[in-house]
Protein backbone atom coordinates (compact mmCIF):
# COMPACT_ATOMS: atom_id res chain seq x y z
CA UNK A 1 0.00 0.00 0.00
CA UNK A 2 1.42 3.67 -0.96
CA UNK A 3 2.17 6.01 1.95
CA UNK A 4 -0.29 9.04 0.70
CA UNK A 5 0.33 11.23 3.78
CA UNK A 6 2.28 13.97 1.74
CA UNK A 7 -1.06 14.13 -0.49
CA UNK A 8 -1.45 17.16 1.00
CA UNK A 9 -1.73 21.06 0.34
CA UNK A 10 1.00 22.85 1.80
CA UNK A 11 -1.62 25.18 3.99
CA UNK A 12 -2.84 22.15 5.57
CA UNK A 13 0.63 21.73 6.95
CA UNK A 14 1.35 25.68 7.32
CA UNK A 15 -2.09 25.58 9.12
CA UNK A 16 -0.60 22.85 11.38
CA UNK A 17 2.16 24.50 12.30
CA UNK A 18 0.31 27.40 13.22
CA UNK A 19 -2.06 25.23 15.24
CA UNK A 20 0.77 23.66 16.87
CA UNK A 21 2.47 26.85 18.03
CA UNK A 22 -0.89 28.39 19.44
CA UNK A 23 -1.14 25.20 21.46
CA UNK A 24 -4.86 24.34 19.45
CA UNK A 25 -3.36 21.38 17.58
CA UNK A 26 -4.96 18.55 20.05
CA UNK A 27 -7.96 20.57 20.47
CA UNK A 28 -11.09 18.16 19.27
CA UNK A 29 -12.78 19.53 16.06
CA UNK A 30 -15.60 18.20 13.78
CA UNK A 31 -14.78 18.72 9.63
CA UNK A 32 -18.03 18.01 7.48
CA UNK A 33 -17.20 16.50 3.54
CA UNK A 34 -20.34 17.58 1.38
CA UNK A 35 -21.08 19.23 -2.19
CA UNK A 36 -22.89 21.85 -3.37
CA UNK A 37 -25.60 22.24 -5.85
CA UNK A 38 -25.35 22.87 -9.83
CA UNK A 39 -27.54 22.54 -12.61
CA UNK A 40 -25.99 18.99 -13.26
CA UNK A 41 -26.30 17.37 -9.81
CA UNK A 42 -29.73 16.05 -9.70
CA UNK A 43 -28.27 12.95 -7.24
CA UNK A 44 -25.14 11.44 -6.88
CA UNK A 45 -23.81 8.56 -5.64
CA UNK A 46 -21.37 8.64 -2.74
CA UNK A 47 -18.10 6.58 -3.71
CA UNK A 48 -14.31 6.54 -2.12
CA UNK A 49 -15.13 5.93 1.50
CA UNK A 50 -12.57 2.38 1.21
CA UNK A 51 -9.68 4.66 -0.10
CA UNK A 52 -10.52 7.08 2.07
CA UNK A 53 -10.64 5.01 5.27
CA UNK A 54 -7.23 3.01 3.64
CA UNK A 55 -5.80 6.86 3.66
CA UNK A 56 -6.10 7.00 7.31
CA UNK A 57 -5.32 3.82 8.51
CA UNK A 58 -1.60 4.52 6.95
CA UNK A 59 -1.61 7.68 7.79
CA UNK A 60 2.45 8.60 8.72
CA UNK A 61 5.36 10.74 8.16
CA UNK A 62 8.19 8.63 6.93
CA UNK A 63 11.96 10.20 7.44
CA UNK A 64 11.93 11.23 3.94
CA UNK A 65 9.00 13.52 4.26
CA UNK A 66 10.91 15.03 7.50
CA UNK A 67 13.41 15.59 5.31
CA UNK A 68 11.60 17.14 2.20
CA UNK A 69 9.44 19.60 4.96
CA UNK A 70 12.43 20.38 6.64
CA UNK A 71 14.42 21.78 3.26
CA UNK A 72 11.94 24.16 3.04
CA UNK A 73 12.50 25.81 5.71
CA UNK A 74 9.30 26.78 7.07
CA UNK A 75 9.23 24.83 10.08
CA UNK A 76 10.62 24.38 13.74
CA UNK A 77 12.18 20.58 14.44
CA UNK A 78 10.13 20.35 17.46
CA UNK A 79 6.97 20.59 14.94
CA UNK A 80 8.93 18.10 12.42
CA UNK A 81 9.15 15.73 15.48
CA UNK A 82 5.64 16.11 16.53
CA UNK A 83 4.55 14.99 12.69
CA UNK A 84 7.20 12.12 12.59
CA UNK A 85 4.89 10.75 15.52
CA UNK A 86 1.83 11.64 14.50
CA UNK A 87 -1.07 8.89 13.59
CA UNK A 88 -4.65 9.21 12.91
CA UNK A 89 -7.06 8.51 16.12
CA UNK A 90 -10.07 10.03 15.45
CA UNK A 91 -13.42 8.89 14.30
CA UNK A 92 -15.48 9.31 10.94
CA UNK A 93 -18.70 8.78 10.11
CA UNK A 94 -20.02 8.43 6.61
CA UNK A 95 -22.81 7.22 4.39
CA UNK A 96 -21.82 3.53 2.82
CA UNK A 97 -20.62 3.57 -0.81
CA UNK A 98 -23.87 3.46 -3.22
CA UNK A 99 -25.45 5.50 -0.74
CA UNK A 100 -27.78 8.30 -2.93
CA UNK A 101 -26.71 11.55 -1.64
CA UNK A 102 -27.64 14.97 -2.57
CA UNK A 103 -26.20 18.47 -1.73
CA UNK A 104 -25.51 19.71 1.49
CA UNK A 105 -25.87 16.81 2.92
CA UNK A 106 -22.45 15.74 4.98
CA UNK A 107 -21.12 12.84 3.22
CA UNK A 108 -18.54 12.15 5.63
CA UNK A 109 -17.84 13.75 8.83
CA UNK A 110 -13.94 13.57 10.48
CA UNK A 111 -13.73 14.00 14.37
CA UNK A 112 -10.68 14.45 15.45
CA UNK A 113 -7.36 16.32 16.80
CA UNK A 114 -7.42 19.61 14.57
CA UNK A 115 -4.07 19.06 12.80
CA UNK A 116 -5.10 15.49 12.20
CA UNK A 117 -8.22 16.75 10.92
CA UNK A 118 -6.76 19.77 8.86
CA UNK A 119 -4.18 17.42 7.56
CA UNK A 120 -6.29 15.04 5.85
CA UNK A 121 -8.49 17.29 4.34
CA UNK A 122 -6.93 17.64 1.02
CA UNK A 123 -6.89 13.49 0.34
CA UNK A 124 -10.32 12.75 1.72
CA UNK A 125 -11.34 15.60 -0.87
CA UNK A 126 -9.55 13.67 -3.73
CA UNK A 127 -10.44 10.33 -3.18
CA UNK A 128 -14.29 10.85 -2.38
CA UNK A 129 -14.95 14.00 -5.00
CA UNK A 130 -13.27 11.62 -7.49
CA UNK A 131 -15.44 8.60 -7.32
CA UNK A 132 -18.26 9.95 -6.65
CA UNK A 133 -18.29 12.32 -9.45
CA UNK A 134 -17.80 9.13 -11.78
CA UNK A 135 -19.85 6.89 -9.78
CA UNK A 136 -23.06 9.36 -10.33
CA UNK A 137 -22.04 10.31 -14.32
CA UNK A 138 -22.22 5.79 -14.38
CA UNK A 139 -25.42 5.88 -13.10
CA UNK A 140 -27.13 8.10 -15.22
CA UNK A 141 -25.65 6.41 -18.48
CA UNK A 142 -26.92 3.13 -17.07
CA UNK A 143 -29.93 4.54 -16.35
CA UNK A 144 -30.27 5.84 -20.06
CA UNK A 145 -29.39 2.53 -21.40
CA UNK A 146 -31.53 0.37 -19.09
CA UNK A 147 -28.17 -1.66 -17.99
CA UNK A 148 -25.36 -3.35 -19.57
CA UNK A 149 -22.66 -0.87 -19.62
CA UNK A 150 -19.25 -1.45 -20.07
CA UNK A 151 -16.89 1.38 -18.49
CA UNK A 152 -14.00 1.75 -21.56
CA UNK A 153 -12.33 4.91 -20.63
CA UNK A 154 -9.10 3.86 -19.40
CA UNK A 155 -7.26 5.16 -22.74
CA UNK A 156 -8.77 8.43 -22.05
CA UNK A 157 -8.41 9.00 -17.93
CA UNK A 158 -6.63 11.67 -16.73
CA UNK A 159 -3.69 9.27 -15.00
CA UNK A 160 -3.91 5.74 -13.98
CA UNK A 161 -4.80 6.83 -10.72
CA UNK A 162 -7.96 8.08 -12.41
CA UNK A 163 -8.55 5.17 -14.74
CA UNK A 164 -8.47 2.63 -12.14
CA UNK A 165 -10.71 3.96 -9.61
CA UNK A 166 -12.76 5.27 -12.24
CA UNK A 167 -13.72 1.98 -13.19
CA UNK A 168 -14.15 0.96 -9.56
CA UNK A 169 -16.63 3.79 -9.35
CA UNK A 170 -18.50 3.29 -12.35
CA UNK A 171 -18.85 -0.20 -11.18
CA UNK A 172 -20.45 0.96 -7.83
CA UNK A 173 -23.16 3.30 -10.17
CA UNK A 174 -23.90 0.23 -12.00
CA UNK A 175 -21.48 -0.60 -14.85
CA UNK A 176 -21.42 -4.47 -14.94
CA UNK A 177 -17.66 -4.45 -17.06
CA UNK A 178 -14.25 -2.57 -17.32
CA UNK A 179 -11.90 -2.78 -20.20
CA UNK A 180 -9.44 -2.09 -17.39
CA UNK A 181 -7.14 -5.25 -16.32
CA UNK A 182 -5.36 -3.75 -13.64
CA UNK A 183 -8.86 -2.52 -11.97
CA UNK A 184 -10.01 -6.08 -12.79
CA UNK A 185 -7.36 -7.83 -10.66
CA UNK A 186 -7.36 -5.66 -7.93
CA UNK A 187 -11.18 -4.89 -7.18
CA UNK A 188 -12.73 -8.33 -9.02
CA UNK A 189 -14.25 -6.43 -11.24
CA UNK A 190 -15.78 -8.81 -14.59
CA UNK A 191 -13.90 -7.50 -17.96
CA UNK A 192 -14.25 -7.41 -21.43
CA UNK A 193 -13.12 -6.11 -24.43
CA UNK A 194 -12.37 -8.25 -27.44
CA UNK A 195 -10.71 -6.51 -30.77
CA UNK A 196 -9.21 -3.16 -32.50
CA UNK A 197 -9.40 -1.93 -35.82
CA UNK A 198 -5.52 -2.57 -35.50
CA UNK A 199 -6.73 -6.38 -35.72
CA UNK A 200 -8.67 -5.95 -38.66
CA UNK A 201 -5.80 -3.47 -40.48
CA UNK A 202 -3.29 -6.31 -39.76
CA UNK A 203 -4.60 -9.09 -41.97
CA UNK A 204 -5.02 -9.36 -46.03
CA UNK A 205 -8.47 -8.45 -45.89
CA UNK A 206 -11.70 -8.29 -43.27
CA UNK A 207 -12.67 -11.93 -43.41
CA UNK A 208 -9.23 -13.04 -42.97
CA UNK A 209 -8.68 -11.21 -39.89
CA UNK A 210 -12.57 -12.30 -38.45
CA UNK A 211 -11.26 -15.98 -39.40
CA UNK A 212 -8.19 -15.60 -37.59
CA UNK A 213 -9.80 -14.07 -34.44
CA UNK A 214 -12.38 -16.74 -34.27
CA UNK A 215 -9.79 -19.57 -34.31
CA UNK A 216 -8.96 -17.76 -30.86
CA UNK A 217 -12.00 -17.14 -29.32
CA UNK A 218 -14.77 -20.03 -30.47
CA UNK A 219 -16.51 -19.38 -26.99
CA UNK A 220 -16.25 -15.73 -27.14
CA UNK A 221 -16.61 -14.37 -30.86
CA UNK A 222 -17.37 -10.53 -30.78
CA UNK A 223 -16.27 -9.10 -33.87
CA UNK A 224 -15.52 -5.28 -34.71
CA UNK A 225 -17.57 -4.79 -38.30
CA UNK A 226 -16.70 -0.89 -38.85
CA UNK A 227 -13.59 -0.70 -40.43
CA UNK A 228 -14.54 -1.00 -43.28
CA UNK A 229 -17.83 -0.90 -44.84
CA UNK A 230 -20.12 -2.24 -42.12
CA UNK A 231 -23.32 -3.20 -44.36
CA UNK A 232 -21.42 -4.16 -47.46
CA UNK A 233 -18.48 -6.16 -45.93
CA UNK A 234 -18.42 -5.80 -42.20
CA UNK A 235 -21.77 -7.63 -41.42
CA UNK A 236 -21.77 -10.16 -44.16
CA UNK A 237 -18.02 -11.67 -43.28
CA UNK A 238 -19.37 -11.80 -40.03
CA UNK A 239 -22.19 -13.97 -40.69
CA UNK A 240 -19.66 -15.75 -42.77
CA UNK A 241 -17.30 -16.39 -39.96
CA UNK A 242 -20.49 -17.04 -37.62
CA UNK A 243 -21.64 -20.19 -39.60
CA UNK A 244 -18.24 -21.53 -39.89
CA UNK A 245 -18.25 -21.38 -35.91
CA UNK A 246 -21.58 -22.84 -36.14
CA UNK A 247 -20.56 -25.73 -38.05
CA UNK A 248 -18.07 -26.08 -35.10
CA UNK A 249 -20.59 -26.41 -32.73
CA UNK A 250 -20.03 -23.15 -31.47
CA UNK A 251 -22.05 -20.00 -30.94
CA UNK A 252 -21.11 -16.67 -32.00
CA UNK A 253 -21.25 -13.64 -29.36
CA UNK A 254 -22.27 -10.76 -31.58
CA UNK A 255 -20.74 -7.71 -33.38
CA UNK A 256 -19.35 -4.46 -32.33
CA UNK A 257 -20.18 -1.07 -33.99
CA UNK A 258 -18.04 1.92 -32.83
CA UNK A 259 -19.09 4.48 -35.51
CA UNK A 260 -21.29 5.76 -38.15
CA UNK A 261 -24.83 6.38 -37.71
CA UNK A 262 -25.40 3.91 -35.09
CA UNK A 263 -29.16 3.95 -34.87
CA UNK A 264 -29.63 2.81 -38.75
CA UNK A 265 -26.53 0.66 -38.86
CA UNK A 266 -27.90 -1.39 -35.51
CA UNK A 267 -31.08 -1.74 -37.25
CA UNK A 268 -29.77 -2.73 -40.26
CA UNK A 269 -26.91 -5.07 -39.02
CA UNK A 270 -29.91 -6.53 -36.75
CA UNK A 271 -32.37 -7.30 -39.75
CA UNK A 272 -29.53 -9.03 -41.79
CA UNK A 273 -28.23 -11.08 -38.58
CA UNK A 274 -31.53 -12.44 -37.85
CA UNK A 275 -32.42 -13.51 -41.12
CA UNK A 276 -28.95 -15.28 -41.04
CA UNK A 277 -30.65 -17.18 -37.87
CA UNK A 278 -28.52 -15.46 -35.37
CA UNK A 279 -31.28 -13.96 -33.43
CA UNK A 280 -29.03 -14.56 -30.36
CA UNK A 281 -26.04 -12.64 -31.39
CA UNK A 282 -25.72 -9.52 -29.36
CA UNK A 283 -25.09 -5.88 -30.66
CA UNK A 284 -22.49 -3.71 -28.90
CA UNK A 285 -21.69 -0.27 -29.58
CA UNK A 286 -19.14 2.21 -28.39
CA UNK A 287 -17.54 5.42 -29.64
CA UNK A 288 -17.82 9.17 -27.54
CA UNK A 289 -21.23 7.54 -25.90
CA UNK A 290 -22.89 9.40 -22.58
CA UNK A 291 -26.23 9.39 -21.29
CA UNK A 292 -27.76 11.87 -23.73
CA UNK A 293 -26.66 10.22 -27.40
CA UNK A 294 -28.12 6.51 -25.37
CA UNK A 295 -31.04 8.03 -25.00
CA UNK A 296 -31.23 9.60 -28.22
CA UNK A 297 -30.47 6.57 -29.89
CA UNK A 298 -33.09 4.45 -28.02
CA UNK A 299 -35.47 7.03 -28.68
CA UNK A 300 -34.78 6.26 -32.25
CA UNK A 301 -35.27 2.35 -31.94
CA UNK A 302 -31.71 1.65 -31.83
CA UNK A 303 -30.84 -2.25 -32.14
CA UNK A 304 -28.52 -1.92 -28.96
CA UNK A 305 -28.03 -4.85 -26.52
CA UNK A 306 -24.32 -3.54 -24.95
CA UNK A 307 -22.74 -0.40 -24.77
CA UNK A 308 -19.39 0.37 -24.11
CA UNK A 309 -18.50 3.79 -23.00
CA UNK A 310 -15.31 5.79 -22.38
CA UNK A 311 -14.27 9.01 -22.53
CA UNK A 312 -17.40 10.88 -21.61
CA UNK A 313 -17.70 8.58 -18.54
CA UNK A 314 -14.31 8.10 -16.92
CA UNK A 315 -13.96 12.04 -17.58
CA UNK A 316 -17.30 13.00 -16.85
CA UNK A 317 -17.52 15.33 -19.43
CA UNK A 318 -20.62 17.68 -19.10
CA UNK A 319 -19.30 18.22 -15.16
CA UNK A 320 -15.29 16.89 -14.48
CA UNK A 321 -15.52 17.79 -10.81
CA UNK A 322 -17.65 17.36 -8.34
CA UNK A 323 -16.81 20.42 -6.70
CA UNK A 324 -17.01 18.58 -2.73
CA UNK A 325 -15.70 20.94 -0.06
CA UNK A 326 -14.77 20.37 3.59
CA UNK A 327 -16.04 22.71 5.93
CA UNK A 328 -15.59 23.00 9.82
CA UNK A 329 -18.87 22.68 11.61
CA UNK A 330 -17.47 22.35 15.40
CA UNK A 331 -14.89 22.20 18.28
CA UNK A 332 -15.06 20.70 21.20
CA UNK A 333 -13.65 22.80 24.61
CA UNK A 334 -13.89 21.25 28.01
CA UNK A 335 -15.93 18.53 26.03
CA UNK A 336 -18.57 21.15 25.13
CA UNK A 337 -19.51 21.61 21.78
CA UNK A 338 -18.62 25.41 20.00
CA UNK A 339 -20.50 25.38 17.01
CA UNK A 340 -18.98 26.85 13.71
CA UNK A 341 -20.05 28.65 10.82
CA UNK A 342 -19.01 30.70 7.56
CA UNK A 343 -20.68 33.11 6.29
CA UNK A 344 -21.16 34.42 2.87
CA UNK A 345 -23.08 36.95 0.70
CA UNK A 346 -23.97 33.70 -1.31
CA UNK A 347 -26.41 32.25 0.35
CA UNK A 348 -25.54 28.39 -0.99
CA UNK A 349 -22.55 28.97 0.79
CA UNK A 350 -23.28 29.34 4.26
CA UNK A 351 -22.48 25.98 6.15
CA UNK A 352 -24.55 24.16 8.15
CA UNK A 353 -23.01 24.24 12.22
CA UNK A 354 -22.28 21.52 14.49
CA UNK A 355 -22.01 17.74 14.23
CA UNK A 356 -24.66 16.76 12.34
CA UNK A 357 -26.44 13.75 10.92
CA UNK A 358 -28.60 12.81 8.32
CA UNK A 359 -32.02 10.87 8.25
CA UNK A 360 -33.81 9.57 4.78
CA UNK A 361 -37.61 9.39 4.96
CA UNK A 362 -39.79 6.70 3.27
CA UNK A 363 -43.58 7.02 2.77
CA UNK A 364 -44.66 3.92 4.51
CA UNK A 365 -47.04 2.84 1.92
CA UNK A 366 -44.91 3.29 -0.83
CA UNK A 367 -41.40 2.73 0.19
CA UNK A 368 -40.02 5.59 -1.21
CA UNK A 369 -38.31 8.54 -0.47
CA UNK A 370 -39.74 11.60 0.21
CA UNK A 371 -37.29 13.95 1.64
CA UNK A 372 -34.03 13.89 3.58
CA UNK A 373 -33.42 15.79 6.96
CA UNK A 374 -30.27 17.15 8.49
CA UNK A 375 -30.53 16.89 12.15
CA UNK A 376 -27.93 18.04 14.99
CA UNK A 377 -26.12 14.83 16.45
CA UNK A 378 -28.20 12.85 19.14
CA UNK A 379 -31.73 13.82 17.65
CA UNK A 380 -33.77 10.99 16.81
CA UNK A 381 -37.21 11.23 14.97
CA UNK A 382 -40.04 9.27 16.32
CA UNK A 383 -41.91 7.61 13.91
CA UNK A 384 -44.97 8.01 15.73
CA UNK A 385 -45.99 11.17 15.43
CA UNK A 386 -46.08 13.63 13.24
CA UNK A 387 -43.29 15.15 11.43
CA UNK A 388 -43.03 18.87 10.01
CA UNK A 389 -40.20 19.63 7.46
CA UNK A 390 -39.80 23.16 5.83
CA UNK A 391 -37.31 24.27 2.96
CA UNK A 392 -34.23 25.28 4.87
CA UNK A 393 -34.49 29.10 3.40
CA UNK A 394 -38.25 29.69 1.73
CA UNK A 395 -38.95 28.36 5.07
CA UNK A 396 -43.06 29.29 4.41
CA UNK A 397 -42.64 25.83 1.97
CA UNK A 398 -44.07 23.37 5.06
CA UNK A 399 -45.30 19.56 4.90
CA UNK A 400 -46.36 17.49 7.78
CA UNK A 401 -45.91 14.31 7.16
CA UNK A 402 -48.12 11.19 9.51
CA UNK A 403 -47.25 7.58 7.68
CA UNK A 404 -43.60 7.42 7.55
CA UNK A 405 -40.28 5.48 8.14
CA UNK A 406 -36.68 6.82 8.70
CA UNK A 407 -33.38 5.21 8.20
CA UNK A 408 -30.12 7.01 9.32
CA UNK A 409 -27.60 7.56 6.36
CA UNK A 410 -24.47 7.45 8.17
CA UNK A 411 -22.84 5.20 10.59
CA UNK A 412 -19.79 5.59 12.85
CA UNK A 413 -17.12 3.78 10.55
CA UNK A 414 -13.43 4.40 12.03
CA UNK A 415 -13.60 5.06 15.97
CA UNK A 416 -9.77 6.09 17.38
CA UNK A 417 -8.03 5.40 14.07
CA UNK A 418 -9.27 1.84 13.99
CA UNK A 419 -12.27 0.73 11.47
CA UNK A 420 -15.26 -0.34 13.21
CA UNK A 421 -16.54 -2.92 11.07
CA UNK A 422 -15.62 -5.36 7.89
CA UNK A 423 -16.51 -3.35 4.58
CA UNK A 424 -18.85 -4.67 2.14
CA UNK A 425 -17.07 -6.18 -1.39
CA UNK A 426 -17.38 -3.70 -4.38
CA UNK A 427 -20.23 -6.05 -5.81
CA UNK A 428 -22.53 -5.37 -2.53
CA UNK A 429 -21.82 -1.72 -2.88
CA UNK A 430 -23.27 -1.94 -6.69
CA UNK A 431 -26.25 -4.24 -5.50
CA UNK A 432 -26.60 -1.53 -2.46
CA UNK A 433 -26.81 1.14 -5.36
CA UNK A 434 -29.26 -0.42 -7.15
CA UNK A 435 -31.55 -1.56 -4.41
CA UNK A 436 -31.79 2.33 -3.00
CA UNK A 437 -32.15 3.83 -6.50
CA UNK A 438 -35.53 2.11 -6.52
CA UNK A 439 -36.27 3.48 -3.71
CA UNK A 440 -36.68 6.88 -5.36
CA UNK A 441 -39.63 8.41 -7.63
CA UNK A 442 -38.02 8.41 -11.07
CA UNK A 443 -39.46 12.75 -11.14
CA UNK A 444 -36.13 12.69 -8.57
CA UNK A 445 -33.86 10.66 -11.16
CA UNK A 446 -34.96 11.29 -14.23
CA UNK A 447 -32.73 13.11 -16.31
CA UNK A 448 -34.73 15.84 -18.17
CA UNK A 449 -36.29 18.85 -15.67
CA UNK A 450 -35.98 16.26 -12.92
CA UNK A 451 -38.08 17.40 -9.51
CA UNK A 452 -36.23 18.57 -6.94
CA UNK A 453 -35.83 16.00 -3.87
CA UNK A 454 -36.12 17.89 -0.20
CA UNK A 455 -32.94 17.81 2.07
CA UNK A 456 -34.35 20.24 4.91
CA UNK A 457 -32.60 21.30 8.34
CA UNK A 458 -34.69 20.32 11.64
CA UNK A 459 -35.96 22.77 13.69
CA UNK A 460 -33.10 22.53 16.25
CA UNK A 461 -30.24 22.77 13.15
CA UNK A 462 -32.20 25.68 11.80
CA UNK A 463 -32.80 27.67 14.75
CA UNK A 464 -28.98 27.06 15.49
CA UNK A 465 -28.09 28.46 11.87
CA UNK A 466 -30.40 31.13 12.04
CA UNK A 467 -28.99 32.70 16.07
CA UNK A 468 -25.22 31.90 14.36
CA UNK A 469 -26.14 33.95 11.15
CA UNK A 470 -27.53 36.76 13.44
CA UNK A 471 -25.35 37.24 15.94
CA UNK A 472 -22.73 37.25 13.87
CA UNK A 473 -24.40 40.15 11.35
CA UNK A 474 -25.08 42.06 14.69
CA UNK A 475 -21.34 41.96 15.35
CA UNK A 476 -20.54 43.30 12.21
Amino acid sequence: MRNLTMLTDLYQLTMGYGYFREGKHEQEAVFDVFFRPNKLITYSVAAGMEQALDYLKNLHFESSDLDYLRSLGLFSEEYLDYLGRLRFTGDVYAVREGEIVFPYEPIVTVRAPMIQAQLVETALLTFINHQTLIASKAAKICAAAGGNVMEFGLRRAQGADAGIYGARAAIIGGCTSTSNVYAGKAFGIPVAGTMAHSWIMNFEDELTAFRAYAESFPENCLLLVDTYDTLRSGVPHAITVFRELREKGYEPKGIRLDSGDLAYLSKEARKMLDEAGFEKAIICASGDLDENSIRSLKNQGAKIDLWGVGTKLITSADMPALGGVYKLAAVYEDGQEIPKIKLSDTTEKITNPSFKDVYRIYDKKSGKAIADLIVRMGEEIAEDKPLTIFHPVDTWKRKTLTDFTVRPLRKKIMEWGTVTEELPTLKEHAAYFRREYARFWEEYTRQDMPHIYKVDLSSALYELKRSMVEAHGKGD
